[in-house]
């Protein structure tokens, strides 16, 4: 057992908050592989309105705040470190997705929603599965640290930040269509959006 601030922890509960921490670290990896790449971005030729990257923005800020204030608070799963390893995979899985696809869209990639200078469609690698692998990786990812948390505002966070990421794949659709025409149509037709085979 273990004592820290004079509470008595079990090697259980050690391993449960070591599990966490690891997840706090994967965000940290993928935070500095966004800022990194970032630096490599193509110069924009158009953008999206000031008013619809706040709402975006509101939406994925407040959800990833709440999924990460911690575990205390109603609970929808037990503290497990089961539970957690289980939470813990599924977030490396859809954090190696979304770094992966963000490699793969390059100097194309843009935290706003964006037409870059010499666009191109990018449709391998995970972009051969998904439309929006980014979300979808980093959704997944956000799920599985709701699991491991297993606190209800991790819930209400992830389906927060899925209806910010949702709406913004919708503008980005958009912007495509105008740009690559029938190429991108026909790659809507192909391909779905964020679930494989599903949505």
């Amino acid at each position: 057992m273990l004592r820290y601030n004079s509470v008595v922890y079990d090697a259980s509960h050690t391993t449960y908050l070591i599990l966490l921490r690891c997840i706090d670290a994967v965000w940290i990896a993928v935070g500095i592989v966004w800022v990194a790449g970032a630096v490599f971005t193509k110069r924009t030729a158009r953008s999206q309105t000031a008013g619809s990257r706040i709402i975006h923005l509101l939406l994925a800020a407040t959800g990833f705040y709440l999924e990460f204030k911690g575990p205390s608070g109603w609970r929808f799963l037990p503290e497990s470190s089961a539970i957690a390893l289980a939470g813990l995979a599924l977030t490396v899985a859809g954090a190696a997705i979304a770094v992966w696809a963000r490699v793969m869209l390059g100097g194309n990639w843009s935290a706003v929603v964006t037409i870059k200078q010499d666009h191109r469609i990018i449709r391998r690698g995970p972009y051969a599965v998904v439309r929006h692998p980014i979300y979808s990786g980093g959704l997944l990812a956000l799920l599985g640290t709701a699991i491991a948390f297993g606190a209800v505002r991790g819930l209400i966070g992830f389906a927060l930040v899925f209806i910010g990421w949702w709406m913004k794949s919708r503008l980005e659709e958009t912007f495509l269509e105008k740009q690559f025409g029938a190429d991108y149509a026909l790659y809507k037709r192909e391909v779905k959006g964020l679930i494989p085979f599903v949505l």
